[in-house]
This record gives C-alpha cells, structure tokens and sequence, in this order.
C-alpha cells in the first residue's frame, strides 16, 4: 500500500490524535482471523506490528489473498459504509499488534465533526480505490489466461 494510504500519512496529526483516543491496544496470533467476508463490521484494526493479510472467497478454491498489510496500515473499510458487512477476510500471517477501533464511536464522532468525518471520509475512500485496484491485478494474476494482465 502506498504512503498516501497509511494513517500517518493520510490524516493530519489533530485527527489521528482524536482517532487514537478511542483504540484499545489488541494482539493476534499468527493465523487468527480478524473477520469473515460476509460478516457484520462492527471495528477496524490499524496495523502497529506484523503482517494481516486480506482475502477474497473463491467459490471450490481456497480463498485468493488480495494484499498484505503491515505497519500504519488500515485493516477494514466496510465499517464505514452501510450495510456495514465486510467485503473481504483477514487473517493475522504473523503475531500481530493492532489499535483495535469501535466502528460506531468512530462513526458517531465523524457525524459531530463534519471536517474529521471528511478527513475519515476521504482517506477510507483512498484505501477502498488502492485495494479494489489491487485486487483486480491479483485476479488477473491468478485467473486470467497468460498475458492479459497487463493495463492499458
């Protein structure tokens, strides 16, 4: 994931000062689940130590892992987005240590402050567009008949 994304990079500082005040401190195995495609997104993670990988279920085949996330990364977007599903899996590839977020609160304070929720807004909508890109190459990379990947 590019820089822009990350939330040190993608928040000003006042913002992720705000955000921080409501993680708790989490911790994941290596193979732990953090959620299922299809399951209710009550929270999302930002990535402090490890690796979390996203996958996306492939009907008779194991699911496709999408992209690796690591340090300063958001791990869940459909927290932000009615009807508040997730859209992918996760699962922890190695230890991991995480600011675990409530979705409502998060949510609750974007709607009191429409400057933060449009700070929460646009860098949600950065990291859905990179990993929607992402998982189109992917896709092609695993799926398609050789050399129909390339973008034009």
């Amino acid at each position: 994931m590019t820089s822009a994304t990350t939330m040190g990079t993608a928040l000003p500082a006042e913002y992720r000062e705000r955000l921080l005040r409501l993680a708790r401190e989490v911790s994941f195995e290596a193979g732990a689940r953090l959620f299922e495609e299809g399951r209710r997104a009550d929270r999302f993670w930002i990535v402090r130590t490890g690796t979390v990988a996203l996958d996306l279920h492939v009907p008779g085949r194991h699911p496709a892992v999408i992209e690796s996330l690591g340090h300063g990364e958001l791990v869940g977007w459909s927290w932000h987005f009615p009807p508040y599903t997730w859209h992918l899996g996760a699962e922890a590839m190695s230890p991991v240590r995480a600011w675990e977020f409530d979705a409502e609160a998060v949510r609750a304070m974007c709607a009191e402050d429409p400057e933060f929720g449009r700070a929460i807004a646009v860098w949600v909508g950065r990291v859905v567009a990179q990993r929607l890109h992402a998982s189109r190459i992917r896709l092609l990379d695993l799926y398609a008949p050789y050399g129909s990947g390339g973008l034009t």
